[in-house]
């Protein structure tokens, strides 16, 4: 996600450039080019088109960040604060790496964390989504599908003290950006303005997550009712290219890559090219590739290749990182701002640069 954005005076202002974003209805278009680099190195996205920031100094002395874009419709903007977030990326940066702890990294847990904070939205009557940061009390915390990510909220504990005004739900969504460049993934788009509530009695109701033992009807009324289509559905879920699945949280068992920490398109390429069987076990239904049996795949992931609209994605996908990655990041800059309105100080959602300068 993005380099951290902080004010700063008017004199210095226009030497950024500034951050543009695309319709949240689409997914984005960008004409820079990638190279993937297969290796824990960050991804060498083409950054020069993609951010910038601008600050406004206004006469009461209070500085505003000024998330632009040259998209009309894009009303949404970057709420005043006095947190450094370049700060708090580092701090962040700091608690990925532990060799005692699953691959050696909380990078995937943390990017699950961000996804389950967000992925709760229904555009139908705008409930759920990132901002409130609810999953922190029950009964979020205590649903099914977030089983395990009390060790993510735990280890973040010490980045929320350490930098006050920072917003737990600003802090879930950033880790998970975080955590994906990190990983070689590609920049994600962040920026804060995210509030908390003092309870979970605005938690929307349980089962708005996926569940990964169901096929496409179930894949598509879940991301459907967050808005997404089935592009950003199977970019979305390319986020198994990260992490492992555990038998007392999901139930399920295993990676479904052999880098776990390392973002790539790996994932649609194994589900493509690999042969995989029913696993003869105790637990769930899942798939195991029939060559090593060290990989898995879920009944959900097996629906991306069974179904055409979202096979079609799949081989894209898999024959082209670089545009995967341009896509998720995209899709999931869009999920982490789910159910997140953005004002200006005064309340007003119409864009403070057009009303400045026309």
């Amino acid at each position: 996600l993005f380099k951290i954005m902080f004010s700063r005076p008017l004199s210095r202002a226009l030497i950024g450039g500034f951050a543009r974003r695309s319709l949240t209805s689409q997914a984005r278009n960008n004409n820079g080019r990638q190279q993937y680099q297969w290796s824990r190195t960050r991804w060498n996205f083409g950054r020069a088109t993609s951010t910038g920031v601008a600050t406004v100094a206004l006469s009461g002395g209070i500085a505003f960040v000024l998330h632009a874009s040259n998209a009309p419709s894009d009303k949404k903007l970057a709420t005043s604060s006095k947190v450094d977030y370049n700060e708090v990326r580092k701090s962040i940066a700091a608690l990925l790496d532990d060799n005692n702890f699953d691959d050696g990294s909380y990078g995937p847990l943390f990017v699950r964390l961000g996804w389950h904070a967000s992925g709760t939205y229904s555009h139908i009557d705008s409930t759920g989504g990132s901002n409130g940061g609810c999953m922190r009390f029950q009964p979020e915390s205590d649903w099914g599908a977030n089983k395990g990510l009390h060790l993510a909220r735990q280890r973040l504990e010490s980045v929320y003290h350490k930098h006050p005004g920072l917003t737990y739900a600003d802090l879930y969504t950033l880790a998970a950006a975080v955590a994906i460049e990190e990983m070689a993934g590609p920049k994600i788009k962040w920026r804060p303005g995210r509030s908390d509530h003092p309870d979970g009695k605005k938690s929307p109701p349980d089962g708005r997550l996926p569940d990964a033992a169901q096929g496409a009807q179930h894949i598509r009324d879940i991301f459907y009712r967050m808005g997404f289509n089935d592009q950003e559905i199977v970019a979305l879920v390319g986020a198994h290219s990260l992490g492992r699945c555990h038998t007392d949280r999901s139930g399920f068992e295993g990676p479904w890559t052999f880098a776990p920490t390392t973002f790539s398109n790996e994932y649609f390429r194994l589900l493509l090219e690999e042969k995989w069987q029913i696993r003869r076990w105790k637990g769930p239904k899942q798939y195991e590739d029939v060559k090593t049996k060290t990989l898995m795949m879920l009944p959900a992931d097996m629906a991306l290749i069974e179904d055409p609209e979202f096979r079609k994605y799949v081989v894209q996908y898999a024959k082209d990182g670089d545009t995967f990655a341009k896509d998720f990041a995209a899709a999931f800059e869009k999920l982490l701002e789910l159910g997140v309105d953005f004002k200006t100080a005064d309340g007003n959602n119409r864009s403070l640069w057009s009303r400045i300068f026309g």
